[in-house]
């Protein structure tokens, strides 16, 4: 309509000057023709001012439909989601696609060398994770929380892991007013109705929400307040059917990069995490679940909670990984270490209920205060219980069987046990056992675990028979892990295949395996680094005894006590556990001698060159 009435104009225009040229007496020169020129000034007079005419009307139909445009945006909402939508998932899937055709030709081309194709490919991985880190940075929110959860899993080759690990510290704070319109919304009551000394600023700024330091004006007490960045429940939705439509376009047209698990996994999960009604029970039932264990766990107070508003007790203290942090307080970072192994254990295991994001952002340490149930001079925060997962007994039983398998020394039962053990727990047949074990136990391969290609004595490294008899893991070993994906043919779309089989809950394990490896690596602990491993052993031989207990008793109760099969078997039972255990404890004792040993050779390096100072400094595992 704006485009006839301009071409209406514009006709009226031109009607009019022919008008007026019409009625005036014509311009003439003696001896000279006038009205060529007449007719030759009234074409150029008509374009001109058509020329500007149709300039003022497309200026104007511009501005109109730009104000329209603007209007629709902020007051309709299908209209800015549809927009919107289109612009996130465009991003996404650009950075998908141009990713998986870039493997495509990279893995099409041959190389001259082995080192050659190790170093193309490496390239390959982080261009591509470059490429969706800007996507996603860009959209924020919950594409945010999508490469959270890809620099968490494991059997990623680290170029992918490594590069959208800064996700964890790359999310923009929502301005105060913003949240303060939220919070007045929710609550019914402004911040400074509710709280004094409100810290602008966040202490904390996550995926989905952020953290300020405040007072509440009625107790007088310091709290934490987490705000969930308002936005989110309005695009929610849409995002998360824009990482289903973006993942799987991937699977169309490139079957073998199947990823649609990860929308999946975030489809049952994110409306619980941006829940703090959610959370908060978590941490009332994480708090229940330690209630009678001395340990170093300590779970901050909730004082309320609402959907997008939680208000707990305010911890300081130190991130975990903190070198300096723990020498200031005199705090043994080895007992760190094997004390975070400890609580996720004994959660997985044991209780079979843990959190499941425990990375450095989501713990603190802090002196003991008094009273503490913690058997240290430190207590462990933990933080953020929006992901929380459980294990039914079966699946608990068989994993804690399958860990101890890994443990005992080689042979081809224990190989079989491996094997089948696999099977029950992952949904992993033997073609993809190899990088199911390194994803559960970070090391490249046991003696017996690759059937083919490359036999023992071609190794760059010493392989173990069981976790127990490893040794300390070498370069070699590293550089093994590093480069099995390209070293190997077919191996990166084994590790798509093994994402896609794994159960979720299993896949939630590995992820807490691979966090707590990352936290004792941070820690530059002086003990082995499969120290952390016997920790774990002990925990699976504890959970499958206790099975093998309730399972005899309950068959005492109804074949009879005097039983004797029954108490040959609870004995034989018994005497599996403690010999077990026994073996454990006696290797835990050496590995701990040597840490300490370690840290004394540390300790005197440090008295030679800086006094006790310096020996203080080189204990706790700073540079002097």
């Amino acid at each position: 309509m704006l485009f006839l009435g301009a071409r209406c104009r514009c006709l009226e225009s031109t009607l009019r000057s022919t008008h007026i040229l019409a009625t005036k007496t014509p311009w003439r020169t003696e001896g000279f023709n006038s009205r060529p020129y007449t007719q030759n000034q009234f074409k150029h007079g008509h374009s001109r001012e058509s020329s500007r005419n149709l300039w003022i009307a497309c200026s104007t139909s511009l501005l109109l439909l730009t104000g329209a445009g603007t209007l629709a945006y902020y007051n309709y909402k299908p209209f800015r989601h549809a927009l919107l939508a289109g612009i996130r998932c465009s991003r996404v899937a650009e950075a998908a696609i141009l990713g998986v055709i870039d493997y495509k030709f990279t893995f099409l081309k041959s190389y001259a060398s082995e080192h050659e194709e190790f170093q193309a490919y490496s390239e390959c991985h982080t261009r591509s994770a470059t490429r969706l880190l800007k996507a996603l940075l860009a959209n924020g929110g919950i594409f945010i929380k999508l490469g959270q959860h890809m620099a968490s899993v494991i059997v990623l080759p680290k170029e992918w892991t490594s590069t959208m690990r800064p996700l964890q510290d790359q999310c923009e704070p929502t301005p105060y007013q913003a949240v303060n319109a939220m919070f007045q919304s929710d609550m019914g009551k402004s911040i400074d109705d509710l709280f004094v000394d409100f810290d602008p600023k966040p202490v904390g700024v996550a995926s989905l929400a952020q953290v300020h330091v405040a007072v509440l004006r009625e107790t007088g007490e310091k709290v934490a307040v987490k705000l969930q960045h308002p936005h989110l429940a309005e695009f929610a939705d849409i995002d998360m059917e824009m990482v289903e439509v973006s993942l799987g376009w991937i699977k169309y047209w490139f079957p073998e990069f199947e990823l649609t698990w990860l929308a999946e996994e975030m489809r049952i999960n994110l409306p619980k995490e941006m829940d703090f009604v959610h959370e908060a029970f978590n941490a009332s039932k994480t708090t229940t679940e330690f209630q009678n264990v001395r340990t170093s766990l300590y779970i901050p107070k909730v004082m309320f909670a609402k959907k997008r508003i939680l208000v707990m007790e305010y911890i300081q203290g130190g991130r975990v990984d903190d070198l300096e942090y723990l020498a200031e307080a005199n705090i043994d970072r080895n007992k760190v270490a094997l004390e975070l192994s400890r609580i996720f254990n004994r959660m997985v295991f044991i209780n079979g209920w843990f959190h499941a994001d425990p990375h450095p952002g989501n713990l603190l340490i802090r002196p003991a205060v008094v009273p503490s149930k913690s058997p240290y001079n430190f207590e462990i925060v933990l933080l953020d219980h929006g992901q929380y997962f459980d294990i039914d007994d079966d699946l608990r039983i068989n994993y804690s069987k399958f860990w101890l398998s890994l443990m005992a020394p080689g042979s081809p039962s224990v190989q079989a046990d491996r094997r089948r053990y696999a099977e029950l727990v992952g949904n992993i047949g033997p073609d993809l056992y190899p990088v199911f074990e390194a994803a559960m136990t970070g090391r490249a391969a046991l003696e017996g675990t690759w059937d083919d290609e490359q036999s023992d004595d071609e190794a760059t490294f010493q392989r173990a028979s069981g976790m127990m008899s490893a040794l300390p893991q070498s370069e070699e070993e590293m550089d093994a892990i590093r480069t099995a994906v390209v070293t190997r043919e077919g191996l990166l779309i084994s590790v798509f295949d093994v994402l896609r089989k794994v159960p979720r809950r299993v896949l939630m394990v590995l992820k807490l395996n691979d966090l707590t490896r990352s936290l004792d690596h941070a820690l530059a602990t002086t003990h082995s680094n499969i120290r952390i491993f016997l920790v774990t052993a002990k925990f699976c031989l504890q959970s499958v005894w206790r099975n093998d207990q309730e399972r005899l008793i309950g068959a005492m109760r109804n074949r009879g006590l005097l039983s004797f099969s029954l108490l040959l078997e609870y004995f034989q039972c018994w005497w599996k556990y403690e010999k077990s255990l026994t073996l454990v404890v006696l290797t835990e004792t050496f590995m701990d001698s040597q840490a300490y040993a370690y840290k004394m050779r540390d300790w005197m390096h440090g008295l030679r060159r800086q006094g006790f100072r310096g020996a203080h400094k080189a204990a706790a595992g700073l540079e002097i």
